[in-house]
């Protein structure tokens, strides 16, 4: 498949396929070795029924919404009735089944998407790797050659839109785990604010942080599926890309940038001023001091330990041990420390949105890094952790902003996927989204 939303309805309405044959051919394809480790279920039947559903309404006029009867993903971490909520874990296996779909599930129902099944992700979403040592780990398909990580903690979704299984994969992203996978796989990410679509049913990684969005092949496709999750579509008015202003910073972001991230970043800043933007470079020394402030443990090991302890103590064998070893760190922190934590944090965020406010986006590589192979993160756990802290690093910072972005594809073809992240305040969503068609076109022209 590997077409846009808008693609695929072009092709709809000229009777060049079926929403029938679309899900008919990406169930086929789910079972191939090269989507090995991408489900950890799939809803055969009940996708096949909304595609059917929606062919038998388009053939008789009735205008259903733009996901109708397309294939979409949902992360392993989102309720559906009647099946327990595995979270990439084996712990949670025998948990009580929940009795109603998650909020963003039972919406993408609403809008009669095709759901194809639950993907594979880091357990309990607690890593920007996307390894998985008990239902395995998706290969990254940018890479035909190398087995290279797809990115985490939303790995299975990730692949599944970079194969052309799905137009779009339900994630969350707490630290970057939207973002991460969509810039190693060469995907459009969106990383909105936190408050725009509810957490009900979701499972819980870090309260403060934790966000519903999800990845697909191009910004409108973001947009369009966050109008279906979110509580208000975005409103977004073409601008444009003349004129914009753009910050990037110089504290943090490009430490340990690898060349190849480096040259693609240069050569996507070159365009974007060819086209007309402005752009300037930008201190913001406030980024570097989030760890301070994060700490004891940070806002994911507190929360997360919060979550898990009972299931540490009883069943700590049977976690990944390198979730678990990060989980186990938010033991440390008191109510006083959590508490001045938030404090720290809404402090930090005034601070942060007044040096922003003159800009319509901060500029900044997603990650400084390209995917690195599988194997070498599954052998070291100095290698891993290493990567790991590159991966969400400068994708953090925006959540502990509960800011909002988007991660472009910016690499020349031929090359290993990297992400351009383009990010803005809390409630700056609609503006972003702007922004980003614009930088996304430009992008493509050139």
């Amino acid at each position: 498949m590997g077409d846009t939303i808008a693609s695929l309805r072009a092709r709809l309405a000229r009777g060049d396929t079926t929403c029938t044959q679309l899900v008919g051919s990406v169930l086929e394809r789910a079972q191939e070795d090269s989507a090995r480790h991408v489900f950890t279920r799939t809803y055969a039947a009940a996708a096949r029924a909304a595609a059917e559903h929606a062919d038998a309404c388009r053939k008789a006029g009735i205008v259903l919404p733009a996901l109708a009867g397309l294939p979409v993903t949902i992360k392993d971490l989102y309720d559906v009735a009647g099946e327990p909520t595995q979270a990439g874990s084996i712990v949670c296996a025998d948990d009580a089944a929940p009795a109603d779909d998650a909020v963003a599930v039972a919406r993408l129902r609403a809008n009669h998407a095709a759901i194809i099944g639950k993907t594979n992700m880091t357990e309990f979403a607690f890593s920007g790797v996307g390894i998985n040592p008990h239902f395995g780990t998706p290969r990254n398909p940018a890479d035909p050659v190398v087995a290279r990580i797809p990115g985490g903690s939303s790995s299975g979704g990730a692949v599944a839109v970079a194969l052309g299984l799905s137009v779009a994969g339900l994630g969350s992203d707490t630290g970057g785990s939207i973002r991460i996978p969509a810039a190693l796989c060469g995907l459009v990410g969106f990383k909105s604010t936190q408050s725009r679509v509810p957490r009900t049913g979701a499972f819980e990684l870090a309260r403060t942080l934790d966000t519903v969005c999800s990845m697909t092949r191009s910004v409108a496709d973001c947009i369009t599926v966050d109008a279906a999750i979110a509580d208000v579509p975005l409103s977004v008015k073409a601008r444009p890309l003349a004129g914009m202003r753009f910050a990037i910073p110089q504290t943090l972001m490009f430490d340990g940038i690898e060349p190849a991230v480096a040259r693609a970043f240069d050569r996507a800043v070159t365009r974007l001023s060819a086209a007309g933007a402005l752009i300037d470079t930008l201190a913001f020394t406030e980024l570097a001091q989030i760890q301070v402030l994060n700490a004891p443990g940070g806002f994911s090991a507190v929360e997360a330990f919060a979550v898990h302890h009972q299931r540490l103590a009883q069943r700590r064998d049977a976690f990944d041990a390198r979730v678990a070893q990060r989980i186990a760190t938010g033991a440390v922190a008191t109510a006083a420390d959590y508490l001045r934590m938030h404090d720290a944090r809404q402090d930090w965020i005034r601070r942060a949105e007044a040096v922003l406010q003159s800009y319509d986006a901060l500029l900044c590589p997603t990650v400084p890094i390209v995917a690195p192979p599988i194997d070498d993160l599954v052998a070291s756990d100095e290698a891993f952790f290493k990567a790991n802290g590159l991966l969400l690093r400068n994708t953090f910072a925006i959540n502990y902003l509960d800011g909002c972005a988007f991660s472009l594809p910016c690499h020349a073809q031929g090359d290993l996927p990297v992400g351009l992240m383009l990010s803005a305040a809390r409630g700056s969503d609609d503006r972003l989204a702007a922004v980003a068609l614009a930088v996304e076109q430009a992008l493509q022209d050139a």
